[in-house]
């Protein structure tokens, strides 16, 4: 599966196994991930793609503000996680 910007994956691996994060972009054979509360934009954290699990759903808001080098808030993308996490449970 090819990972992009803006999408909802869980993490599989290390301690934070069961976490909903996003990816900010991808290099080489790794995912960036940040989750708005615990993992900052400003230090996001770096995986491998076989230790995340993708989803289906894209933020398309922020895919595009992360595409551009726009400014982009945690809140936002903690906001995002909550938005998907709701659709989920329907």
């Amino acid at each position: 599966m090819e990972y992009q910007s803006g999408q909802v994956v869980y993490s599989k691996s290390g301690h934070d196994k069961g976490d909903t994060l996003m990816v900010l972009f991808v290099e080489g054979a790794y995912v960036y991930l940040a989750d708005g509360k615990r993992r900052k934009i400003e230090k996001p954290k770096r995986k491998k793609m076989i230790h995340v699990q993708p989803t289906g759903y894209v933020d398309t808001v922020l895919a595009d503000k992360l595409a551009e080098g726009a400014y982009v808030l945690d809140a936002d993308i903690a906001k995002a996680i909550k938005k998907y996490k709701k659709l989920a449970e329907t």
